[in-house]
């Protein structure tokens, strides 16, 4: 019988180890598209449940359908809050963006899914990135009328005067596409006191006080005339 001493014994361990490592290496995990369609479908019924099963089996947090739509996507589009957060807690992309251009986190803003916007905004949401208008996620957030949505994106970084390629700013979309209600004027309030510019005009000249006058915005008008308009 061979005896090895504690040196030999140490070395082959660090040995085996290492080829372990090499074949670790050598042999990536291949992807299994059965596990990745199940993967959205889960998410799309709302299964957080089998969606962490699957996730765990090696499915990709990632994947998508046929229209591009990653699962956290598709979970966004939805509202499945507990799905999107077990699809980012396993590193899903907020920024992966489908066919059309949209993202969860632009998704989650344009569409008021507050719950899952702040899961993005706290997991490197791109406040640069814009939807297929060029927008970011403010501007269709003040658009839809989603006071409470452009709250929380104004406490961000993001650029309150950005133009999208409408030639629009959030200012003017919540002006020129809202009803002129509660909760656009809430929107204009918010804007104007975050400090966006009132005085952007749109493509054809008119600036938003312009147009809140034209189309019989009294409330918002006197908002943006107290901010000094134009």
């Amino acid at each position: 019988m061979i005896v090895m001493s504690g040196f030999e014994l140490a070395k082959a361990a660090l040995g085996a180890a290492f080829f372990v490592a090499l074949l670790s290496w050598a042999s990536p995990v291949i992807a299994d598209p059965a596990l990745d369609r199940a993967l959205v479908a889960a998410a799309e019924r709302d299964d957080a449940i089998a969606v962490r099963k699957l996730l765990d089996q090696g499915a990709n947090a990632d994947a998508r359908d046929a229209h591009r739509r990653t699962a956290l996507l598709v979970a966004t589009h939805a509202n499945r809050v507990e799905v999107a957060r077990a699809l980012i807690a396993a590193g899903a992309d907020v920024n992966a963006k489908d066919d059309i251009d949209d993202s969860p986190y632009l998704y989650a803003g344009a569409e008021g899914r507050d719950e899952i916007l702040k899961m993005t905004l706290a997991h490197g949401a791109d406040l640069k990135s814009v939807n297929r208008y060029g927008g970011t996620a403010l501007i269709p957030a003040a658009h839809h009328g989603h006071p409470e949505t452009v709250r929380i994106l104004l406490a961000t970084a993001i650029d309150k005067d950005h133009v999208n390629n409408l030639g629009w700013t959030a200012l003017l979309e919540a002006v020129i596409l809202g009803d002129g209600g509660r909760a656009h004027t809430d929107i204009v309030r918010q804007l104007v006191a975050a400090g966006a510019n009132v005085d952007i005009a749109d493509r054809e000249g008119a600036t938003p006080l312009a147009r809140a006058r034209q189309r019989g915005f009294a409330a918002i008008a006197k908002i943006l005339e107290g901010a000094g308009a134009h």
